[in-house]
């Protein structure tokens, strides 16, 4: 294994593979670095003396700038260093891709589930959506009802543990309790023999759809027509108080929006029309059951690869995340694209940076120009209330290694791989163009998550270097560690390890092979990631302007 790592020629910065004490000696394209400091894993250190103001330079693009004088040897850090990025501009080059060799999947399938609309699915899930938040409670005793009916609850470990706990009470022995340890987890959510094929009934819970902006209301109709209309969903119960801003007409307006011919199921029920409460519920639960007794007739069927639709996603990322899962992730994308696939590219605060490189790669003017309006205006209302994309590295990031949104950036774009960009899509956009498409969205892992499921993708591949749960109501989730020490640390949210590439066990290309095939699995149901497997449902819409 290689101690340290220079990712791009022009870069004078050298990045820690592995803690490094102070005092060692490297020899690098000639030059005799000594160490000034001990160096841990995934931080930089400078190749050359620098100067107050000079640009420091990684993944061969501008991150920064000293704020003082910086021996070669010097670790840089939040200290010593700015934020500074490259600006950007009209498209001024043309991007002639080189597309992967992908013959040995030319002639394979997934086991996807066919929509009438031409989607294919991974999931087959059944919704439960509430307009507005008042409508939260209601849509908890149907949750609790269908759940404890049909066998779609989470494990019942938890459940058991209490109820261990409880009988030890009683029984006086509270030394038992604090030795008291609890079961293994395992994959007992799934055990629904009702209805053997769906994946399950989902519910979307939130805080909007009324007192806040008409905008916010009006996204969030959006994002909810791209979840009922999206290929992993049957269709939709929902619940409306009435008197809301996010009213059922434009919850309406917004599916045919997405398609004029708009067929699914969508089940709406309005409390204020109701003649009761449990009138509505009664009536809700009975249509709601009929409705799964149709949605389970779907059986899986051999659906080509150019039908998966992949979300590019980071949480949690370190200073190896654009070393190695976010380019293991960038290669899947373009064995994808190049088998006629989608992958979606989103959280735009962290495309700082290399927007130029972004804007080169599109396809035509007309979408490299709606990237370059959407990005200005993002970053000048973040500006108008004091913030600033410079403000999105995380304290975890900074602690490893990405100590400007510049470095976070650089790394974090190497999940978009080299493909020609082939759309831009403002937030709640849906899909339309196989290849790689940009969506605007916070960097924030759970609202971005939301927003590319939202968009259209069925299956999100999300890299990380800290640890973090994060997955979807509807769409598999797949976790990749950027190290090894994370992946065996949390094994029980990480499907995949790519620190192997750290340690120089697996290339950057094998990898991505190794992701797709991964992906063809999960699309396929014999496999279930961990964050499925935890039921760990995040679902956050965005309101627009708060988050970076």
């Amino acid at each position: 294994m290689n101690a340290y790592l220079q990712i791009h020629q022009d870069d004078n910065v050298l990045v820690a593979l592995q803690d490094l004490p102070v005092g060692t000696d490297i020899s690098f394209n000639g030059h005799n670095i000594q160490l000034q400091q001990n160096i841990s894993a995934k931080h930089k250190f400078l190749i050359n003396d620098i100067q107050e103001g000079d640009p420091i330079t990684m993944y061969g693009v501008l991150v920064g700038k000293a704020s003082k004088n910086i021996g070669k040897g010097e670790t840089i850090t939040t200290e010593n260093v700015i934020h500074d990025a490259n600006a950007f501009h009209e498209k001024d080059a043309s991007l002639e891709w080189q597309a992967p060799d992908v013959s040995k999947w030319a002639d394979r399938t997934f086991m996807g589930y066919q929509r009438a609309d031409g989607q294919v699915g991974t999931r087959n899930y059944w919704l439960v959506i509430p307009l507005v938040f008042c409508e939260n409670r209601n849509v908890s005793v149907i949750k609790t009802a269908f759940e404890k009916g049909l066998g779609f609850s989470p494990a019942e470990v938890y459940n058991e543990q209490v109820a261990d706990l409880v009988a030890l009470y009683k029984n006086g022995d509270l030394e038992a309790i604090q030795n008291y340890e609890a079961g293994a987890l395992t994959e007992t959510n799934k055990r629904n023999i009702v209805f053997p094929n769906i994946d399950g009934i989902k519910f979307l819970t939130h805080e909007g759809g009324c007192g806040g902006t008409r905008q916010d209301s009006d996204a969030l109709c959006a994002l909810l027509a791209g979840y009922i209309h999206h290929s992993n969903v049957a269709g939709a119960t929902i619940l409306s108080l009435g008197c809301q801003h996010a009213q059922v007409s434009i919850l309406q307006e917004s599916l045919k929006k997405l398609n004029p011919a708009f067929n699914k199921p969508v089940l709406v029920y309005e409390q204020q029309k109701s003649a009761s409460e449990f009138a509505m519920l009664s009536a809700a639960i009975k249509d709601t059951f009929l409705a799964l007794v149709e949605a389970n007739k779907l059986n899986r069927q051999p659906s080509p690869l150019s039908k998966l639709v992949i979300g590019l996603e980071c949480g949690g990322s370190d200073g190896f995340s654009g070393i190695s899962a976010n380019p293991a992730v960038g290669h899947t994308s373009d064995l994808l694209v190049a088998l006629g696939g989608t992958s979606i590219l989103s959280e735009f605060p962290e495309l700082c940076g290399v927007e130029q490189e972004l804007i080169n790669r599109c396809q035509t003017e007309e979408t490299s120009d709606k990237f370059i309006r959407i990005m200005r205006a993002y970053e000048n209302q973040a500006q108008s209330v004091g913030s600033g994309f410079y403000m999105n590295p995380s304290p975890g990031n900074i602690k490893d290694g990405l100590i400007t949104d510049a470095i976070k950036s650089a790394g974090a774009a190497k999940k978009g791989g080299t493909s020609p960009v082939t759309d831009v899509l403002d937030y709640t956009e849906y899909v339309t163009k196989p290849g790689l498409n940009l969506l605007c969205t916070p960097g924030n892992d759970v609202e971005s998550t939301s927003a590319e499921v939202g968009s259209g993708a069925n299956v999100v591949l999300f890299t990380t270097g800290l640890g973090t749960p994060t997955g979807n109501p509807i769409a598999p989730v797949v976790k990749l560690a950027t190290n090894t020490k994370l992946a065996t640390r949390m094994k029980d949210i990480i499907d995949i390890n790519t620190g192997t590439i750290i340690s120089g066990e697996q290339s950057i290309a094998g990898m991505g092979e190794e992701i797709l095939e991964y992906v063809i699995k999960t699309a396929s149901g014999e496999v279930h990631t961990k964050a499925e497997q935890l039921n760990q449902d995040d679902f956050i819409p965005w309101k627009r302007g708060v988050s970076l």
